[in-house]
């Protein structure tokens, strides 16, 4: 029996786990990827988290882990399919068959990214991580396909590689912040493909363009890869009955409580303006307060 089972190593996860130690709460961390940091991990550089100016987002996500750790933080391997509540005691079942007891539980299990959705979406060539797959594509032609923060930095990123880059995006302006926009629109070698969307990916096996209807016309960009960045989907399949949600989030405020005692959510989860690693770490922070308030 733990006093709080936390779902997710992203940095909301971690964040509770570091107060849930310091508050001397026997707490595991249940994580789907063994030594997981989290979606921060794929991210090339980070600006705007306070002292940690330019760092990766891999040694930030290894930093936020090194610090759980060190303050004696257990974790678990474990996929979480089903949470159910046993009179005061929640119950989290694994994919391999093992169910967890917890007074209370934290989840943090972030969100995962939206599919294209159209023909050809799952050809060679088609990435939802710049990062990760960017170094493919030296001195060649990408698509970059969505408006938000992470199109507009994955098209940065990919701009230092490629020769050219095309940045697709549904509606006249850009979504992402203005420091972002600015860059975009510098950078030489990214070509704006506005009020466009997406109808198909082209190719064989592999990706040789993508066609868009631009204001009600067809257009064929000729290009070796394809960078997905419309969005994300939070990842709340086993809360769905459990307590209230919103459009798939977790209903709960900056105290991370939701509808049901003794469930928090932290992160990416729940319901929020503002998706970053700084406002994850601190609902973490809170999450593990507010559970040390409620055991109490």
């Amino acid at each position: 029996m733990y006093d709080v089972i936390i779902i997710g190593s992203g940095p909301a996860g971690l964040s509770a786990a570091v107060y849930c130690t310091r508050a001397q709460l026997d707490a595991v961390v249940v994580e789907k990827e063994y030594m997981g940091t989290g979606q921060i991990a794929v991210t090339d550089r980070v600006d705007n988290y306070l002292g940690l100016y330019g760092i990766s987002g891999y040694d930030m996500g290894e930093k936020f882990r090194e610090h759980a750790e060190e303050l004696g933080a257990q974790f678990l391997d474990g996929e979480v399919n089903k949470i159910y509540k046993s009179g005061d005691i929640w119950n989290v079942s694994l994919a391999d068959g093992k169910t967890l007891e917890g007074r209370t539980v934290i989840y943090a299990a972030g969100a995962s990214h939206r599919q294209l959705g159209v023909p050809g979406g799952t050809l060679s060539g088609v990435s939802y991580c710049a990062v990760c797959d960017g170094g493919f594509y030296k001195d060649k032609v990408c698509a970059v396909v969505g408006g938000g923060d992470t199109a507009l930095g994955d098209a940065l990123y990919l701009s230092k590689l490629a020769k050219k880059v095309y940045l697709i995006h549904r509606r006249d302006e850009f979504r992402g912040n203005r420091s972002l926009q600015e860059k975009v629109r510098a950078a030489e070698n990214i070509e704006l493909v506005l009020e466009a969307v997406p109808t198909a990916v082209l190719g064989d096996k592999r990706v040789s363009g993508i066609e868009v209807e631009q204001r009600g016309e067809k257009r064929t960009i000729e290009a070796d890869g394809v960078f997905v960045a419309v969005g994300m989907i939070p990842n709340t399949a086993p809360l769905e009955g459990v307590c209230e949600l919103e459009g798939g989030y977790v209903r709960a405020g900056e105290d991370g409580k939701t509808s049901e005692e003794g469930l928090f959510a932290a992160g990416d989860v729940r319901t929020t303006p503002l998706r970053q690693v700084v406002t994850a770490v601190a609902d973490g922070a809170n999450c593990a307060v507010s559970a040390e308030e409620y055991l109490r």
